[in-house]
């Protein structure tokens, strides 16, 4: 009897942190923002030579060479996190996948004009979050 109780408790308690983990990474308004990470730079965000040539594109591949560190804090709502494995929004720009998404360019463009007026990391995550959580 005992063994059959642990079993359900331990079961009760792998759902619970499934389900937590599956609301936090939903996407909806306050999606868990990733911290950014000690000495993140945009070491890897492609070059503007390799960016393709989509409208918007090398303005957000660039937006996003000049502020990693608060890309790195942002969860992207294209839910590339689920489907590519993405760590942050930062995670987009490494490779083409941000030329061709209008959530990964929108979110690094105002991110960076944020950024730009001195706006913390937090309020940037609610104006991400307002915009581009529904």
């Amino acid at each position: 009897m005992r063994l059959g109780v642990s079993r359900v408790v331990r079961s009760a308690g792998v759902v619970l942190l499934g389900a937590v983990a599956v609301g936090a990474a939903g996407g909806g308004p306050g999606a868990a923002h990733p911290a950014p990470r000690r000495g993140v730079t945009a070491a890897h965000v492609l070059p503007p030579a390799q960016v393709p040539r989509t409208p918007g594109a090398l303005e957000a591949y660039e937006a996003a060479r000049r502020v990693p560190r608060v890309l790195d804090g942002l969860y992207c709502y294209c839910h590339c996190s689920q489907t590519f494995g993405h760590r942050s929004l930062l995670t987009c720009f490494e490779s083409e996948h941000a030329s061709g998404c209008d959530i990964c360019m929108g979110e690094a463009r105002l991110a960076q004009k944020l950024a730009s007026q001195q706006t913390s990391l937090a309020a940037i995550r609610r104006a991400i979050d307002a915009q581009f959580g529904s």
